[in-house]
């Protein structure tokens, strides 16, 4: 192997260990609300990238655009961290296109210019899969708040109500309303019949 494929190995292998952040690193925003463990940034990601995919195929959409730029969407925290939203008043952070292409500048230039693609995407794109993407990532967070709510955390009202208020599509709004009256563990009893 040359040293310049080595070299791009070296920063492609780098970039996914630091990928394995996200799986360590708490949603912090939810330290405010009182819940004292957290979901991480990973887990967060995986639900939304599902979520996409969902709503994209109730829209119509590319479901497997839709699940890519929702996984990708919180990959730069792993640099900047998760900032809640009122620490976002004190803090002017690099725009998520520019920690990206930082996080990528060694990786091979496929890896590099794939993941400043979909990132631009998901940051400035009006395509019905990012309007999905956006949508998933509300959605999952107004459905772990409902979680969170169902396990004693009472303080979790306004990331519901933030949530809802800005999704877009009709089936994000329908499937919040359905989650909104349902416990964690109902869905089960359609398979229990």
């Amino acid at each position: 192997m040359a040293d310049t494929e080595q070299e791009q190995a070296k920063g492609t292998a780098g970039f996914l260990l630091e990928m394995g952040m996200l799986k360590r690193a708490k949603r912090s925003g939810w330290w405010i609300a009182g819940v004292k463990d957290p979901e991480t940034i990973a887990e967060h990601s995986f639900r939304v990238a599902l979520i996409g995919s969902v709503l994209a195929m109730m829209e119509g959409a590319d479901p497997a655009r839709t699940a890519l730029l929702g996984l990708w969407h919180d990959t730069q925290e792993t640099r900047v961290s998760d900032i809640p939203h009122i620490g976002r008043r004190y803090l002017e952070a690099a725009s998520n296109e520019k920690v990206t292409a930082d996080q990528v500048s060694a990786a091979h230039p496929a890896v590099k210019a794939g993941a400043q693609r979909i990132v631009e995407e998901y940051e400035n794109g009006d395509s019905l899969e990012v309007i999905c993407a956006h949508d998933a990532d509300k959605l999952e967070c107004l459905i772990q708040a409902v979680e969170y709510r169902e396990q004693g955390c009472s303080n979790v009202q306004p990331w519901i109500d933030s949530s809802l208020s800005k999704l877009k599509t009709a089936s994000a709004q329908a499937l919040a309303e359905a989650a909104l009256k349902m416990t964690s563990i109902e869905w089960q009893q359609t398979y229990l019949r």
